[in-house]
Formats: C-alpha cells, structure tokens, sequence
C-alpha cells in the first residue's frame, strides 16, 4: 500500500524524496519503501514530516492494514494427545526475498567450489 496522501503532499510542496530522507535522518532508499509502504513509518517520524510539510499528521497519516494470515490445523489422534500445526504467513517485501535468493546461490557456488577442492585434496 503506496502513502497516498504522504507521496502527494510531499510532491505539492516541492520536496524530493532525498529532501525528506535528510529530514527523517535516513537514506533516500529508506525513505522510499517507507512512503512505498513496505516499512513502517514510526509515530515520531509521522510527526516529523508533519512538521516539515507544515500540515497536521492526520492529513498525512495512512495506517496500513495488517497482512498477516493464520492458518492453525489441529488434529486429534486415537489417543486424544493433541498434536497441532501452526503456520503462519507473512507478506515479506520482493526485494528482500530476492536479495536472500542472491545470498543463497552465492552460497551454493562457494560449497561447489569447496567440495571441488576437497575432492582433489581427497584424490591426493
């Protein structure tokens, strides 16, 4: 969920998105997925743009809706002990996921090198 009213007062009153991330003390990529919505914007940075904008946080202020499902399965066996799944799922932005899919293939490249060089230390 992108802050709407955020992005489109910032850009009424002439501000670039860096212009903001100075404000708040962070990076402009930071400051990006904030108003993007993919990080949360904490009660005292809401009040800090606020101020900046020069209008009250309630003109600005979006709360983004929970997007966290539950899914809980319980089974009862014969012997009546409970045993019970719990899943939980959670949306987790793209580019962190794709940024963990990175890591995790570079990983993989280093155990193939390591187990090539251990195959030839093995052989010696």
């Amino acid at each position: 969920m992108v802050m709407e009213k955020l992005k489109s007062i910032r850009k009424q009153k002439g501000y670039t998105q860096q212009q903001i991330a100075d404000i708040l003390a962070t990076d402009v990529s930071n400051y990006s997925r904030k108003e993007n919505g993919d990080v949360k914007i904490y009660d005292e940075e809401w009040e800090k743009l606020a101020k900046a904008l020069d209008v009250a946080v309630e003109e600005i202020k979006e709360e983004k809706s929970a997007t966290v499902v539950q899914n809980l399965t319980f089974n009862d066996s014969s012997t009546n002990n409970q045993s019970g799944n719990y899943n939980q799922y959670c949306n987790i932005p793209t580019y962190l996921l794709e940024n963990q899919q990175e890591y995790i293939n570079l990983l993989k490249e280093q155990i193939d090198i390591l187990k090539a060089e251990n195959a030839k230390l093995k052989k010696k």
